[in-house]
């Protein structure tokens, strides 16, 4: 019985080990009728801003939508953010430089999409 609860607390522990790797956030921005090309460019510039003011982003990439499928919804903007830690991402997501971008964001924001991963 002790046998097999060890065994258990081993693969508990196993399971909740952080992969090793690179932890992808990737950011996806539908914007607002009303926001300009100058708005949407401010909200360009300040999120490739981020990475010189966050220590934890280890790389960052961002591009607009061209794919011929049509399958889009309305979202354009698609950022990539590269962390090497959950621990990273857990300081990167409350830091005041990524706050400041939100708040840049928001008024010209209709809608996000965000999803993480362990890349494979």
């Amino acid at each position: 019985m002790i046998m097999g609860m060890v065994s258990m607390t081993s693969l508990s522990q196993a399971e909740e080990k952080e992969p090793s790797g690179k932890l992808r956030h990737v950011v996806v921005f539908k914007f607002k009728e009303s926001a300009s090309a100058k708005d949407i460019e401010k909200v360009e510039k300040a999120f490739s801003a981020l990475p010189e003011k966050i220590p934890q982003i280890k790389e960052y990439e961002w591009g607009t939508n061209n794919s011929p499928e049509m399958l889009d919804k309305g979202f354009t903007h698609c950022f990539l953010v590269t962390f090497a830690s959950e621990k990273d991402r857990e300081i990167y997501l409350p830091h005041p430089e990524h706050k400041k971008f939100v708040s840049i964001l928001g008024p010209y924001l209709d809608e996000a999409f965000v999803i993480d991963y362990w890349a494979k």
